[in-house]
């Protein structure tokens, strides 16, 4: 079998991935580079289902949020410092605008009003976090991904899809990957960037290659719907134009709850993780409908002997599906959730607020999340009431179950190389980020530390 030897190899095409190549070739346009996909390249029509794997990564089907903000997103600040983070996040950015996501930076002008609301919020117990927003929605964040496909092609990067990588081996100084088909390709840089998909993938690789790995947490909880009407004094651009509401408070018994990832006029969708469903939402800048979703997610961390937080997640998850139906999730009005029985579809008929998500099954969570997670939930709603009026009403809708991984942690440098000289690994899957923009400048990082070196490095 004839070896292939490429400047830099990458192991999943989600944002880490692409920036990676992206500023790879910008810097130095002759490299020889590979990308490598277990997920295909997807139409945006018939491959919705597929949201986590697949070119362009859990982003391509996502809300497509670039949260301009060290805020939230991850840890980068921590690496970077603030000087560094901001010019490295105002980079990305205008990368992102130049493959077609200009649409304008989103952020309130009524500081008046934002410190009223805050003011409000803070009676209750509850932090504000505000920052800007540049919102491209799910329609145009797709077609973000179908421009930077196009244009690492025309840029002569080897684009496999559907190709598994099985491991990473590091042999007398070389570094390869074993493709499922049984190929060795050899490389002198190799980016691992699978995304929370895959994590189970990525902590096997570390173990064999005697890699730290620090256990990560999981996030658990449920996508609220309600009519937008409700939320338009904080959402609309007309109003305090909060397209991405983060409030967070600390339960009586100290849990951290928090909302996220707001979707105004939005839907309530489902995404896959291996085989099990979980439930997302997504808005979209052409199509309204007229309710927003947004998560309340409740952080869990677990200490000595259990290591398995995302074990943890997926069983949570995979009993929801369990009850609802293979391949469904659990919808549930809040009024029922509260009296401790079901949903039927005769109380969802009659429901003033109606469902986006149609492949669901009325039922009760409260037979599905753990009794600190469902009452720091409820917990959470009666104080949001003071800013989103009649949300914690019966007919607020509850769907379930939402989990966000965070990965494992591997140990890396400033530069998110490992211990082993050239392995590199970026993006959620990293377990230092969440999300779109801070995943994206990670790729941006590892290429220039990369070019930096001379790009030979090759696992000594």
């Amino acid at each position: 079998m004839q070896e292939k030897i490429y400047d830099a190899l990458i192991v999943g095409t989600g944002p880490a991935g692409m920036f990676a190549a992206l500023e790879l070739i910008k810097l130095k346009p002759e490299l020889k580079i590979l990308m490598s996909e277990k997920g295909s390249k997807r139409d945006f029509i018939r491959d919705r289902a597929n949201r986590t794997s697949g070119f362009g990564g859990a982003g391509a089907f996502s809300d497509g949020k670039l949260t301009l903000s060290s805020k939230v997103g991850g840890q980068l600040l921590d690496i970077l410092g603030e000087e560094k983070f901001n010019e490295l996040m105002n980079y990305v950015d205008s990368r992102y605008v130049e493959f077609g996501g200009n649409n304008p930076v989103e952020f309130p002008q009524n500081s008046k009003k934002i410190k009223v609301l805050k003011e409000r919020a803070l009676k209750a117990g509850l932090e504000t976090v505000v920052y800007p927003v540049r919102h491209f929605g799910t329609d145009k964040a797709f077609n973000i991904i179908e421009s930077i496909w196009n244009y690492l092609k025309e840029k002569k990067v080897e684009i496999l899809v559907n190709c598994p990588v099985e491991s990473v081996q590091r042999n007398q100084g070389k570094l390869s990957v074993i493709l499922n088909n049984g190929e060795e390709i050899l490389a002198q840089n190799i980016i691992l960037a699978p995304g929370r998909e895959g994590e189970d993938w990525l902590l096997g690789q570390a173990r064999a290659l005697n890699l730290k790995v620090v256990p990560g947490i999981v996030d658990l909880g449920v996508r609220v719907e309600k009519r937008a009407e409700f939320l338009k004094h904080l959402t609309d651009s007309d109003y305090l134009g909060l397209h991405d509401l983060k409030f967070i408070y600390y339960t009586k018994s100290d849990n951290k709850v928090r909302t996220f990832c707001t979707c105004p006029y939005g839907f309530v969708t489902t995404e896959t993780y291996g085989n099990v469903v979980t439930v997302n939402g997504e808005s979209y800048t052409n199509k309204k409908s007229e309710n927003t979703n947004f998560a309340i997610l409740v952080s869990s961390e677990f200490t000595e002997p259990f290591k398995d937080a995302t074990g943890y997640g997926k069983y949570i998850a995979r009993l929801a599906n369990l009850l609802a139906g293979e391949g469904k999730v659990i919808v549930q009005r809040l009024g029922d959730l509260k009296d401790g029985k079901r949903s039927y579809p005769e109380g969802l008929a009659k429901n003033i607020v109606k469902p986006t998500l149609q492949e669901t099954t009325p039922g009760n969570l409260g037979r599905v999340l753990p009794a600190t997670i469902l009452n720091s939930i409820l917990e959470m709603l009666k104080k949001l009431e003071v800013v989103i009026p009649k949300i914690n009403d019966r007919d607020t809708l509850i769907y379930g179950v939402e989990v966000k991984f965070y990965s494992s942690q591997v140990g890396i440098n400033k530069n998110f190389q490992t211990l082993i000289s050239g392995l590199y690994i970026g993006g959620d899957g990293s377990g230092r980020t969440r999300g779109l923009l801070q995943s994206s400048m990670t790729g941006v990082i590892i290429a220039r530390d990369i070019i930096e070196k001379g790009v030979k490095n090759g696992g000594d």
